[in-house]
């Protein structure tokens, strides 16, 4: 590991640390040359599937871009940020657990639709006008019945 103050490239370990949830692993660092310490952070990097647009142009997954959407769709919306997190990591595992090389972005959509289904109706909602470019009043008022049928089903014995 690089020095991020000199450049050298020893350093010694002080000190180890994993977080709570075990995934990342902290290692404070002492460079052998200037003296100074600095942190540095281990986490495990997992190969996910690459996501083909409608235009057909395939980029690389990004959590941060798919926090940020579900954020939007949140946004004023009493939902806890753990609460995000935890759905996140859910589309992330269906991702993983498909085993595919590339996956249609329609398809992360579709999960993403689900998972905000369960945390918040009016965040489906606004996530599904702009996913779905809702063009009239109708589209919304199916959206709102799929977020209603649910809860009808749920009530009867």
């Amino acid at each position: 590991m690089r020095c991020p103050f000199c450049g050298a490239g020893n350093s010694q370990v002080v000190d180890t640390r994993e977080n709570d949830t075990g995934d990342t692993v902290r290692r404070r660092r002492r460079c052998l040359e200037c003296e100074k310490r600095f942190t540095t952070y281990e986490r495990v990097e997992l190969k996910f599937p690459q996501i083909v647009k409608r235009s057909g142009w395939r980029t690389d997954y990004d959590r941060e871009k798919l926090a940020a959407s579900m954020m939007l769709a949140l946004r004023k919306r009493p939902v806890a940020s753990e609460a995000v997190l935890d759905a996140i990591d859910r589309i992330e595992e269906k991702l993983r657990a498909l085993g595919q090389k590339e996956v249609p972005s329609v398809y992360v959509g579709e999960l993403v639709m689900r998972e905000l289904k369960r945390l918040d109706q009016i965040a489906y909602v606004r996530f599904a006008s702009v996913y779905r470019n809702f063009e009239d009043v109708e589209e919304f008022s199916e959206a709102i019945r799929e977020v209603r049928r649910p809860k009808a089903r749920a009530s009867r014995p």
